[in-house]
């Protein structure tokens, strides 16, 4: 049992300078697990930036603000020790954000979400899990999840509801350590979990962000010109107003624009009271530019081969045998094997070899599943 009861309300303690986060490091090196979380404000500034940073030990839940703190260095070093596991719950997203704020690397992760799904839960959101395994029903009041979390001073009700979010991680994590160790499926998660170590942030590549819109690959190459400059215009004003791209104007939008450059800017809803604005003269401006620029040419695809009769018969058998592992193991199929091998060897049985050393083919998915694998093809 941990040092604290479990019922008991954990001590928050609220870090707003260097030398405190300095301390908290201290304090760090010396546990065997931290539970960790972060709070953004994607949903109200541009560009997004991490305002808090929960650490929780069995004793407290120290909550770092990290809009105070001057120096996040210390904090780092504790990331990166791995003879310290670091609970997460969906941990991908604040990897990524940590990366991008201070460049940290987090090291010994474990991420609750990921070994729920091992051990057959299909649903693996926090409150959930809380629920499910702990009895727990933890309210998630929708107006803190979605404040700005860059307001301050931070309430005491906001501060408690970040403290909630990293405090029944350990509870979790040893209920779910229990049923995968029941399941013998350790091993597969901490492969799944180590893998996250290698997660980093990769900045949008300001020359293609605005082919990830929806519909922008419908677009014709001087349309596409458009589009490209007109995505670029409100990044700027985004930027300009500290609000997300979206609240500026919606991405349907801009595609709506781009495939009717001449439409009448003044009966598009999401620019009533814009049109004579600065930011709308630099959208009228935007739109006569992107008119003006050489089309943006996708890159060329090689002709594809035409699949086989023989090659689709093979992969919906692989498929199935996915499909029906999944349900033996009462897990997501999808965790079973990669779809993106089976697609390859179901044109080419001959190269199942290779495709067992690839790197999207985990290490436990080839020992448990390989011959079965092999089998399947037969």
């Amino acid at each position: 049992m941990d040092d604290m009861e479990h019922n008991s309300p954990i001590p928050i303690e609220l870090l707003t300078s260097s030398a405190q986060v300095s301390e908290l490091a201290r304090i760090l090196s010396r546990e065997r697990r931290i539970a960790v979380d972060t709070e953004s404000n994607s949903r109200h500034r541009y560009p997004e930036r991490v305002c808090l940073v929960q650490v929780a030990t069995n004793r407290k839940v120290y909550l770092i603000d990290t809009l105070a703190v001057k120096d996040m260095e210390p904090l780092s070093q504790a990331m990166a020790d791995d003879t310290v596991m670091k609970v997460i719950q969906g941990a991908e997203y604040d990897i990524r954000c940590m990366d991008r704020e201070w460049g940290f690397r987090v090291r010994n992760v474990f991420d609750t979400s990921i070994a729920a799904r091992f051990v057959g839960i299909e649903r693996f959101g926090l409150s959930f899990l809380t629920e499910t395994l702990l009895g727990l029903q933890v309210p998630k009041l929708a107006r803190i999840q979605k404040s700005d979390w860059s307001r301050r001073p931070l309430s005491q009700e906001a501060m408690n509801y970040a403290a909630t979010d990293v405090g029944h991680l350990f509870r979790i994590q040893e209920v779910l350590e229990g049923k995968l160790r029941a399941l013998g499926r350790s091993s597969w998660v901490s492969e799944e979990c180590a893998r996250l170590e290698d997660i980093r942030y990769v900045a949008p590549d300001p020359e293609t962000a605005f082919q990830s819109l929806k519909g922008s690959r419908k677009l014709d190459g001087q349309q596409k010109a458009v589009l490209k400059r007109l995505f670029t215009t409100r990044e700027a004003e985004a930027r300009h107003r500290n609000r997300p791209p979206y609240y500026i104007l919606p991405h349907e939008t801009l595609v709506h624009l781009a495939s009717n450059p001449d439409a009448d800017l003044a009966r598009l809803p999401s620019l009533r009271g814009q049109i004579n604005s600065r930011f709308g003269r630099q959208l009228r401006a935007a739109l006569h530019k992107g008119l003006a620029d050489p089309p943006v040419n996708s890159p060329s695809h090689s002709v594809r081969r035409r699949v086989t009769t023989i090659e689709v018969e093979r992969l919906q058998r692989l498929k199935k045998w996915r499909m029906d592992l999944g349900k033996e193991l009462s897990i997501d199929p999808a965790l079973v094997w990669p779809m993106v091998t089976l697609e390859r060897i179901a044109k080419a049985p001959g190269t199942l070899g290779a495709e067992l050393q690839s790197g999207e083919v985990r290490h436990w998915q080839r020992e448990q599943f390989a011959t079965l694998l092999e089998a399947a093809l037969v």
